[in-house]
């Protein structure tokens, strides 16, 4: 078993005063590396047309430095803001940003013994032939730890952060209080609905029980599916802070971007990603909604995507279902009124809404839709449709055409979307999405 010794990480701030102190403190570095007139811009002006904010990389480091240092919550929104694509920052500060998606400081080593011993017991090492101390990996929640048992099982053990459960509440508060503060949100909108969505899947997230319920679902419903492999859950071991599973082998899925994988390779994954969450949306009505790149491993070998981290799962309405199914017909014929209807049947508007905010928000989703009108392979690796979606999206949200929300539990199935083809995108993937998605309707 390895030795017990400092592994020189800072503690997570657990207290609601300390973590408040942390997060004023990443505010003002934010903001000192915009500038004020910067921050204005960022904030309520549009600004020249494609202009990213600039932010000083010695800014942007001391931003990120202090969201892995905090976790949680306010982790998490952070790595929201570093997806992929068309950012708001400049290359240099995205990519400072985007360390967001692969890392958090690991607990010191006395964190870490206090809470094993407060779910197993205090001779909980004797269960254990070995025992890695230093993490193979951190995030927003937990970090993982690789161990085999003394029956012989390798496991990978997430262990969350102390505090992280208890801070949710305030961290989400203070969240929305920034948020309305600097004008992030669209002009008449009323945010708490999404906040408390935010609220109720961070509290889901913090809850490895129900992940491990989840994971298990999950497994059943991929079955022997040759394309994907999910880790098997260990229930004596597991807890509402440690979630034991199989430890399992890969590489992470965006090394396939690499030039010793083949395009043949590259596009059969993305392809069977693609086809997984539309089954999750149309078949499983239960969707892993957070589509970080490191939830997915890759197995050169058998072919295989391991795919991990099932704290975001979310059952699906079935409103929701027939409400994208619909959608996703109209885009594919191309019929603007019948998308226009699809559109207020899932909430992205009232039925009584202003004329041009109709007519702008259907402009966008049938942007949206060139994918479903490509007949053959669309080539995400040539296409700029996201920056087109992003500059207009942004126009319209700038203009006050956002002032409804629509059902928070669709946001976050968006999310899950964008992720998805921000990783075809990566692997610079082709893919007949619309033969793909002929399948369900």
């Amino acid at each position: 078993m390895s030795q017990f010794s400092d592994n020189g990480g800072r503690a997570v701030p657990s207290q609601r005063l300390s973590r408040l102190w942390h997060i004023g403190r990443a505010t003002t570095d934010l903001a000192v590396g915009v500038g004020a007139r910067g921050l204005w811009d960022m904030a309520r002006t549009r600004g020249a047309s494609g202009q990213r904010i600039r932010l000083s990389p010695a800014a942007t480091q001391r931003f990120t430095d202090r969201l892995a240092r905090m976790r949680g919550a306010v982790m998490k929104m952070g790595q929201m803001m570093s997806m992929d694509g068309a950012d708001v920052f400049t290359p240099e500060a995205a990519a400072i940003m985007a360390s967001l998606r692969e890392r958090a400081e690991p607990m010191p080593l006395s964190q870490l013994a206090q809470v094993l011993e407060r779910e197993w017991g205090s001779d909980w090492n004797k269960g254990f032939r070995r025992f890695d101390f230093t993490p193979i990996a951190a995030a927003s929640i937990g970090q993982v730890h690789r161990a085999e048992t003394r029956d012989g099982r390798q496991l990978a053990l997430k262990i969350q952060f102390p505090g992280v459960r208890e801070s949710i509440d305030s961290d989400i508060d203070n969240l929305g209080f920034l948020a309305r503060t600097l004008g992030m949100v669209p002009k008449g909108a009323d945010p708490r609905p999404l906040l408390e969505e935010a609220r109720r899947q961070l509290h889901q997230e913090a809850d490895y029980q129900a992940e491990a319920e989840a994971l298990e679902a999950y497994r059943t419903l991929i079955g022997d599916d040759p394309a994907f492999l999910v880790p098997a859950v260990h229930r004596d071991l597991s807890t509402n802070r440690v979630l034991a599973m199989d430890y399992i082998e890969g590489v992470s899925i965006d090394r396939l971007s690499e030039n010793q994988f083949s395009r043949q390779e590259r596009d059969r994954v993305s392809s069977a990603l693609t086809d997984l969450t539309l089954r999750e949306l149309f078949e499983f009505q239960l969707a892993q909604t957070d589509p970080n790149f490191g939830n997915y491993f890759y197995q050169p070998e058998s072919g295989r995507v391991v795919l991990l981290d099932f704290g975001a799962t979310a059952r699906i309405a079935p409103s929701l279902v027939t409400g994208f199914r619909r959608l996703a017909a109209a885009g594919m014929a191309d019929e603007v009124p019948a998308m226009h209807q699809a559109i207020v049947d899932l909430g992205y508007l009232s039925a009584d809404a202003p004329r041009q905010n109709v007519d702008a928000l259907t402009e966008l989703m049938r942007l949206s839709g060139e994918m479903l009108r490509t007949e053959g392979l669309y080539d995400f690796g040539s296409s700029d449709l996201f920056e087109r979606i992003y500059q207009r999206g942004r126009e319209l949200y700038l203009d006050g055409a956002f002032s409804e929300l629509p059902d928070p539990s669709s946001l976050f199935l968006h999310r899950k979307f964008v992720g998805t083809f921000m990783l075809c995108r990566r692997l610079r993937a082709r893919i007949d999405f619309r033969a793909m998605m002929a399948r369900y309707l």
